[in-house]
């Protein structure tokens, strides 16, 4: 999706192992504090995502707290289940079912301006999590104008409507257009 004289490199092509700081209560606060953070220590452009569940009977928690909304430690699975089984318990009774997944990329370029693309996927929450594909909130999230939720989408219809992906698409115009 990106012009051929683009190089992406990863954390681990440079050498990052290291824990990145996530310490903002935006998600885009997160998206340019992880980008600022590896910027500033190798000098490179740089670009960091950051993403979450906006519910709006829950004024827009989970939000930037997604993935620990239910602060339990374990793995990915663990925790995802944990979130789930807190969102459905705070949802219980709610008849306002909107919510929305949110990815914000920011992206400091090689002159440290610093840009940021937002990709969102309006939807509703379920009352019982369905489908196995995906992570996190997918199993309880159906996105607008589908019947399914994303958890029940094979990998490349989710991919070619998800959040991330807006964002991504946003993101790789600006790119092509530099």
């Amino acid at each position: 999706m990106l012009p051929d004289d683009i190089q992406i490199i990863s954390l681990f092509d440079i050498g990052f192992t290291d824990e990145i700081p996530e310490t903002e209560t935006t998600i885009e606060g997160n998206a340019m504090q992880k980008a600022r953070y590896i910027n500033e220590r190798y000098q490179l452009p740089c670009f960091a995502d950051d993403s979450g569940l906006e519910v709006d009977a829950l004024g827009g928690a989970p939000g930037v707290y997604s993935s620990h909304y239910a602060e339990v430690e374990g793995s990915s699975e663990v925790r995802a289940k944990a979130n789930i089984s807190k969102l459905l318990n705070e949802m219980s009774g709610k008849t306002n079912r909107k919510a929305r997944f949110k990815t914000v990329i920011a992206y400091i370029d090689a002159n440290n301006d610093t840009h940021l693309f937002e990709g969102i996927v309006d939807g509703i929450i379920i009352e019982t999590p369905t489908g196995i594909e995906g992570f996190g909130y997918d199993p309880v999230f159906i996105p607008e104008g589908r019947e399914v939720t994303f958890a029940q989408m094979p990998l490349s219809e989710k991919n070619a409507i998800s959040h991330r992906a807006k964002a991504f698409n946003k993101f790789a115009k600006a790119i092509k257009q530099c």
